[in-house]
């Protein structure tokens, strides 16, 4: 498992009980559970040479589970796209080249074509992402690359792309701060919002981390390929958020919103690139009839519930004893930001 000391790993680790599992992540997690039950491979995906060193790593594997994906440096779009897209090539090259039959990606909603409407969309919605944003285009690309695997070797590694919506726990409470609100902000913040300025359009698609990894566990168990959309109901809109927070809502016009936050970001005020409120904005909402068919998977967590959960661990701050669910303080990000130069221009370390 590719990224297993994130969030969707964290708790598809929690599911897989007594599987044996090797976990490949930057920054290996200590001897804690849920990370104590598996077998741990320092591998940043973006480094030169990394299929080479997957192979032997993937040896007899049943199946290869990829989650990894970088979020930081946000400003860094080279090396974004070499963990994610080029990272994605040498997971797949070399599951091929290792004969493992099953390799379990981790797509996301940010492939899907902008929306036409509120109509939910099926996994024949076309691909081509939101150009505006990065992780869009390279999550687009990432699945490029297992269309070519896939007419390359049609008997080879079967594929299983999951497009999630927005994936969220309580525990990914403290990692969801640093991507998106700046290190001087307290966390505590959150619970005194007294105003939620938002455009009335606003409506995704959102999913608890938990019923995710049941997702994949049932795409590992049933042998499943293809894609398949993850998402529960109801879509989160701006009235939900703003009643999770109890905060009245006023509409905020959305070119207005995405003014302020690209001048935000430009002046380094704010670690959110804009383009994920063009994403936020343009994303259609999931149909997830298809895993429910035929995985059988029903989502046990409602959206707002998840939402509600996640709004909550960010506020207290809520983390995981892994680095990358580690727990955020404003102090230690304060500390960070002066070692590393300004928001978002440097690796983690």
């Amino acid at each position: 498992m590719t990224g297993a000391s994130g969030n969707v790993g964290t708790a598809l680790l929690r599911r897989l009980g007594d599987h044996d599992v090797v976990g490949v992540c930057r920054r290996p997690p200590g001897a804690e559970p849920p990370y104590d039950g598996a077998r741990w491979v320092a591998l940043d995906l973006a480094a030169a040479g990394t299929e080479h060193v997957l192979g032997p790593v993937l040896e007899g594997a049943d199946a290869v589970v990829h989650l990894a994906w970088g979020f930081q440096p946000a400003r860094d779009e080279g090396y974004l796209r070499r963990s994610g897209v080029e990272g994605t090539r040498a997971v797949v090259r070399a599951a091929q080249a290792a004969g493992v039959p099953h390799l379990v990606h981790m797509s996301s909603l940010g492939v899907y074509s902008p929306a036409r409407d509120d109509l939910p969309v099926d996994e024949s919605w076309p691909t081509d992402g939101i150009e505006s944003l990065p992780y869009s285009r390279h999550k687009v690309a990432a699945e490029r690359l297992l269309d070519e695997h896939e007419r390359a070797h049609p008997d080879g590694t079967a594929v299983a792309r999951l497009r999630p919506g927005l994936i969220v726990q309580r525990d990914s409470g403290s990692a969801l701060l640093r991507y998106g609100v700046p290190a001087y902000v307290p966390a505590a913040v959150l619970r005194h919002v007294p105003l939620l300025p938002l455009d009335r359009t606003l409506a995704v698609p959102l999913v608890h981390t938990g019923d995710v990894a049941d997702a994949i566990v049932r795409v590992l168990e049933q042998g499943a390929i293809g894609p398949f959309n993850l998402a529960a109901e109801p879509p989160v809109t701006r009235d939900v958020i703003a009643a999770v927070l109890r905060a009245p809502a006023v509409h905020l016009p959305r070119p207005v919103l995405r003014a302020a936050a690209d001048l935000a970001w430009r002046l380094r005020l704010q670690p959110l690139d804009p383009g994920w409120l063009d994403l936020a904005f343009a994303v259609p909402l999931l149909d997830s009839g298809r895993a429910r068919r035929e995985l059988g998977w029903t989502p046990t967590v409602r959206a707002d519930a998840a939402l509600a959960q996640v709004i909550t661990g960010m506020a207290d701050a809520a983390a995981a004893p892994s680095p990358a669910l580690r727990p955020r303080s404003v102090a230690g990000e304060l500390t960070a930001l002066v070692r590393r130069g300004p928001i978002g221009t440097r690796p983690l370390p």
